[in-house]
């Protein structure tokens, strides 16, 4: 995993590791948070066994992937991707144990699995992280054409990757996320991700948006998901999305 790859994902284009950053001061979020989560499938996440997805990039010259197997009962993560030389890495690790593990899984691949998994599930941790959300109202999309409405995330000055980072989510009458725009608090860029979320997939009782397009700092960026699929408690059939 190369240096250009790590910064262009864990710090820049998308979530970090704001799954570390529960807000001391958070606000019961809005109903229409709750809505959102529904939405996407979290009263059936205790269902779920395992997920597996491939996260990848397209992004000024980087193509990135990385693909995963997360247990969320048990913590445990299965990682696989090629390294800067193009030699193929395998992982698996505990998160509850990662203080036994090698550094490189401690330092960049955990936070790499924060970073995609925060992509592929963000609007679970509407619900899961006690963030400050707030309903905005209909507002004019950033990208397309239209309106919906905002609903704002903001992770407390305390914690977080990059404390003080804003996601707006731009949401339909279906309650599903149609563009969001990450505004970045810390000094690095870029300083604004505008993305939209398409290629709408089931696996499972989850939904994924599987396909997000739009610019970082005005540059062309693609983010997308393959692989996708689920493993329901009691069962050893993997779900594809579909």
């Amino acid at each position: 995993m190369t240096k250009l790859a790590r910064s262009m994902t864990i710090g820049c284009l998308s979530f970090g590791l704001l799954a570390l950053a529960a807000s001391s001061w958070a606000q019961t979020p809005p109903r229409v948070a709750d809505q959102i989560s529904k939405t996407y499938g979290i009263g059936s996440f205790d269902r779920i066994d395992a997920i597996r997805y491939t996260f990848n990039v397209e992004a000024q010259g980087l193509n990135l992937s990385r693909s995963w197997a997360w247990h969320p009962k048990t913590g445990e993560v299965s990682y696989e991707a090629k390294d800067k030389d193009g030699n193929p890495v395998k992982v698996t690790y505990s998160q509850a144990q990662l203080d036994k593990e090698p550094a490189r899984v401690r330092d960049e691949i955990d936070p790499a699995f924060l970073n995609d998994q925060y992509n592929l599930l963000f609007p679970f941790h509407l619900s899961w992280d006690g963030a400050e959300v707030q309903d905005q109202g209909i507002q004019k999309l950033p990208l397309g054409k239209g309106s919906a409405r905002r609903v704002a995330v903001k992770y407390s000055g305390d914690g977080g990757y990059t404390p003080g980072d804003t996601w707006e989510l731009y949401v339909g009458s279906d309650h599903r996320v149609k563009e969001f725009a990450y505004h970045r608090a810390g000094p690095k860029p870029p300083k604004l991700v505008i993305m939209t979320w398409a290629g709408y997939k089931k696996a499972g009782p989850l939904l994924v948006a599987t396909e997000r397009r739009g610019t970082a700092d005005g540059k062309p960026v693609r983010i997308f998901f393959t692989s996708v699929s689920v493993k329901l408690a009691g069962s050893d059939k993997w779900m594809n999305a579909h």
